[in-house]
């Protein structure tokens, strides 16, 4: 019995191996020729950018074998990297191209079986995407099927991401990775808001280094990192002393940037927080900081209703919800497509708000199902182990609630959630199973052997 069973482990390992130097090799041969073709023959526009993306993706290529979900890993700053690099003529961010490949490492080397919880995500996240298959039917042009995947993409593959990692018991790394990136932000964010302010200049802080920010894109991506930071959950075992600071930089960095549905944002996410969980009174006191950033929205906001200046951005988000309103009614039941913005003739703008802009794309049957899938999903979390769940439901939440003001499928700011959902789910699982009896974990990877048919996760 010992001996078949080592058999096994022994198969396991090598297939696991073979997947690993198989995706290797195709990545970089995939490196290699379209770096070659794209940037040195046809002048590609943003090669350099696309050079170095792909070159970072190689490097991580090459570490699969020691590390199988290196590429996954090397994935995670490139998330928050909305810069365009303009694949083909298209419309493809860093961000989307690093989603893509982790999605591909995570579908190819990760953790088998998915827990419950991810399952029923998944399953949510799949009515969504029913639901607005009916508007690519009865809107039939390219871009439209090219959305409906990137959607999918965008959620339930960022999901699978984050399962990957954490359940692989990288999530302590990967979730590092992603503050680290948003700390430079800030501190990019910050610096200029010094330039700014010397210059007499006390407008919102919009940086260009390391690539040009708006400042709801700048906000938002902040904000993500701070919630990650304040909550701290224990199993990721960063010191105190360093989360506040990241988190007090990243605050200053949402305010110099006056990205005022990222402070509410935060402050759900924060309210979240407090309430799952026993806080310190160090936490509370950094939550009574807060209560004066939204003492500042407020004011922005009635100041510039009092302005009466009809071209500010309250005014003109009035207008643009008075317009998608009318435009909707022109296809009620179905709506226009997704991304019909790009289409000639109609609107030619994405809706300031997450509700109008499923309504108008994919009508009442588009927004049934984008409303079963959000309350859903905060539905499963919220049962889920508060030490876990806890993080997951508050930064899907801040999204939830920064999208009442403002776009909501831009990819970095819907993939980031994700993700750090999933890994809490797979940090979650890795620790159930690093805390089964002996013989438990050796049954384990037999029982997974057999249920994939032989393919199974990373090696561990």
């Amino acid at each position: 019995m010992t001996s078949s069973s080592t058999r096994r482990e022994i198969w396991r390992e090598r297939v696991a191996d073979w997947w690993a130097g198989a995706w290797r090799w195709v990545l970089v041969a995939f490196g290699a020729v379209a770096v070659t073709y794209l940037v040195l023959e046809r002048g590609f526009v943003g090669g350099a950018t696309f050079a170095i993306v792909i070159a970072a993706f190689v490097v991580a290529a090459s570490l699969t074998k020691s590390k199988p979900l290196a590429i996954a890993l090397f994935a995670m700053p490139g998330l928050l990297v909305a810069q365009r690099i303009g694949l083909g003529g298209g419309d493809l961010s860093v961000s989307d191209a690093a989603l893509a490949a982790a999605f591909g490492t995570a579908l190819l080397l990760g953790q088998r079986p998915y827990s419950p919880p991810l399952r029923r995500l998944l399953l949510l996240n799949l009515v969504y995407q029913f639901a607005t298959l009916f508007t690519v039917i009865v809107n039939p042009y390219p871009l439209n099927t090219v959305e409906w995947f990137h959607a999918w993409l965008l959620v339930s593959g960022a999901l699978i991401v984050g399962w990957a990692l954490g359940a692989a018991g990288y999530a302590r790394l990967a979730l590092s990775l992603i503050v680290l990136t948003a700390t430079v932000f800030a501190l990019a964010t910050v610096a200029q808001a010094a330039m700014q302010y010397l210059g007499g200049d006390f407008g919102p802080a919009t940086p260009s280094w390391p690539f040009a920010m708006h400042k709801n894109f700048i906000g938002t991506v902040l904000a993500f990192g701070a919630v990650i930071v304040y909550i701290n959950p224990d199993w990721v075992g960063w010191k105190r002393n360093w989360a506040w600071l990241a988190f007090a930089l990243m605050v200053a960095g949402i305010l110099v940037a006056q990205s005022r549905q990222a402070i509410i944002g935060l402050l759900a996410a924060i309210v979240v927080a407090v309430i799952r969980r026993k806080t310190t009174g160090r936490s509370r006191w950094m939550f009574l900081l807060l209560i004066p950033a939204a003492w500042l929205v407020v004011s922005m906001v009635i100041e510039q209703i009092e302005s009466q200046n009809r071209h500010n951005s309250v005014f003109q988000r009035v207008e643009w919800f008075r317009e998608v309103y009318h435009f909707w009614r022109e296809s009620p039941i179905f709506g226009h497509g997704l991304r019909y913005w790009y289409n000639p003739g109609g609107l030619r703008y994405q809706p300031p708000q997450a509700e109008l802009e499923v309504i108008a794309s994919a009508g009442v049957v588009g927004l049934v199902g984008f409303l079963v899938m959000w309350v859903g999903v905060l539905v499963v979390l919220w049962r889920v182990d508060p030490r876990f769940g806890t993080l997951a439901v508050a930064i899907l939440l801040c999204r939830l609630v920064q999208s009442q003001f403002d776009l909501f499928w831009v990819a970095v700011q819907v993939s980031v959630p994700f993700v750090v959902a999933g890994i809490c789910l797979g940090a979650m699982d890795h620790e159930r199973r690093s805390k089964k009896p002996p013989e438990e974990a050796l049954a384990a990877p037999r029982q997974r052997l057999v249920a994939s048919d032989g393919i199974t996760g990373a090696r561990r």
